[in-house]
C-alpha cells in the first residue's frame, strides 16, 4: 500500500527512511523537494539517486485533498473546498493582505464542541484530519496560488519567497482536540527544511482545552488564539459548552502558563460579538476585569450569520462602544475586519461538507434555541 509522504514530519520521515534501507539525510532532501518546492513527481527530484527515487515510485506518493470547489471573494478572498473523502468535505480560506498572505486551515472535519453560533458546528462531527489533510491544505494553497501568478504574469516570487506568509488554525474543528496531528502538521510549518515560517506567523486558535494547552506549550509553542467570547462563566457555559469542563479561572491559568514558553507575550482573546447576549457596556466592563491578570490583546469580532442560526449580528454602535470602554480600561481591543462574508469564507462561516457521525446536525433542525441574556 502506497504511503503518504506528507503524513510525515522530519522525524517520522527519518524513520521512515530507515524501513527503506536509505541514509536519514534523504529525509531532509524529500522535505525540501516536496514542501519547499512543492514537488510530487519524484522523477524530478534530480539530486536522488534513481534506485531511491524507483523505490519511492513503487510504494509512495505525495498526495493532498482535490479541490472540489473555489469561490473568490470581491476583497481577494479564496475559499477551497477539499475533498476528504468519503462525501467529507473541509473549507480552507486564503486571506491576501498588502503584506502578508495568510491561509486559514482546518483541522477536523467538522467540530464536536457544538459552539451555536458557529457554522461549523451545526455541522456536527465525522473525524480528525491526519497530518497529509492538514499540511496539505498548506502545500495545495501554495501550488495553486503560484500556478495562478504564474498563469496572470504576476512579478515572479524571490528564491525561497512564499505566497503564504501567516497561517492560522483557524478553520474547520477544534485543533486542540486533534493533537497529535496537528502538532505534526506544525512542525512541518516550521520546519526550515519545509516552511520555514516563524513560531510568530503560525497562529493556533483554541476554545479551551486546558491539559492540551499545556501539552502545546511544551511541544511546540507557537502564537495562540482563545476564544473567549464572554466575560462570565454564565454567558460562556451556554454559548462555548466546553467551558462547562474548563471554566473561566482554569482556562486563564493555563494562558498564563501558556505565556512562559509562548512566541509572543500576549494571548489574543477571540470575542465574538452577539446582539443582547454579550455585547452590552457592563459585558466590557466585566470582561476588562475579567483579563486583567493575563497579558492579552483582544480582538472584536463581527458575528457572522449564517442559515438556521440563533443569533444576531451586534451594531456597529454597540461594537464600538463596546470596544472604547476597553481601551479605557487599558487595553488594545480591535475590531476585526470582515473578510469573504460574501462567499461564507469569514470566521464562524465554515461549513464544508461533513457526513455528520453525531446526529447533531439532525437535532438541531428540530429544536429552535431561545437567544439568551445574562446581565
Amino acid at each position: 500500500m502506497s504511503v503518504n509522504l506528507l503524513n510525515y514530519d522530519a522525524d517520522g520521515l527519518a524513520e521512515l527512511m530507515i524501513q527503506y534501507g536509505e541514509k536519514p539525510f534523504r529525509a531532509k532532501q524529500l522535505m525540501k523537494w516536496i514542501h519547499q518546492r512543492g514537488e510530487a513527481d519524484f522523477a524530478q527530484m534530480t539530486d536522488i539517486a534513481k534506485t531511491f527515487r524507483e523505490k519511492l515510485v513503487a510504494g509512495a506518493q505525495v498526495a493532498a485533498p482535490a479541490m472540489l470547489a473555489e469561490q473568490i471573494a470581491t476583497d481577494g478572498t479564496t475559499k477551497w473546498l477539499l475533498d476528504v473523502n468519503v462525501g467529507n468535505g473541509i473549507e480552507t480560506v486564503f486571506i491576501p493582505e498588502d503584506d502578508r498572505g495568510t491561509l486559514c486551515i482546518s483541522s477536523q472535519v467538522g467540530c464536536a464542541l457544538d459552539c451555536g453560533f458557529c457554522s461549523t458546528a451545526k455541522q456536527g462531527f465525522n473525524r480528525n484530519l491526519s497530518v497529509g489533510e492538514i499540511i496539505g491544505q498548506l502545500w495545495w494553497a501554495e501550488n495553486r496560488l503560484t500556478a495562478e501568478q504564474a498563469r496572470i504574469g504576476d512579478v515572479p516570487l524571490e528564491p525561497g519567497g512564499r505566497i503564504v506568509t501567516n497561517v492560522v488554525m483557524m478553520g474547520m474543528g477544534e485543533p486542540l482536540a486533534n493533537f497529535e496531528n496537528v502538532v505534526a502538521a506544525l512542525r512541518l510549518m516550521l520546519d526550515d527544511n519545509a516552511y520555514g515560517l516563524s513560531r510568530r506567523r503560525v497562529t493556533l486558535s483554541t476554545s479551551g482545552i486546558v491539559p492540551a494547552m499545556d501539552r502545546l506549550r511544551d511541544a511546540c509553542p507557537v502564537s495562540l488564539a482563545v476564544s473567549l467570547h464572554a466575560p462570565n462563566d454564565a454567558i460562556r457555559d451556554e454559548i462555548v459548552p466546553i467551558n462547562k469542563k474548563y471554566p473561566l479561572k482554569e482556562l486563564l491559568a493555563a494562558c498564563n502558563r501558556y505565556l512562559e514558553k509562548a512566541p509572543r507575550d500576549f494571548i489574543t482573546f477571540e470575542y465574538v460579538m452577539l446582539a443582547g447576549v454579550n455585547d452590552q457596556p457592563e459585558h466590557a466592563r466585566q470582561l476588562a476585569v475579567l483579563v486583567r491578570d493575563v497579558p492579552c490583546k483582544i480582538n472584536l469580532i463581527p458575528w457572522n450569520p449564517f442559515p438556521g442560526a440563533d443569533y444576531n449580528r451586534s451594531g456597529r454602535d454597540a461594537i464600538l462602544a463596546f470596544r472604547d470602554i476597553l481601551n479605557e480600561a487599558g487595553y488594545v481591543a480591535t475590531v476585526r475586519k470582515t473578510r469573504g462574508d460574501d462567499i461564507d469564507a469569514a470566521c464562524g462561516q465554515l461549513a464544508g461538507q461533513v457526513k455528520d457521525k453525531t446526529r447533531r446536525a439532525a437535532r438541531h433542525a428540530m429544536e429552535t434555541k431561545p437567544i439568551i441574556f445574562r446581565p
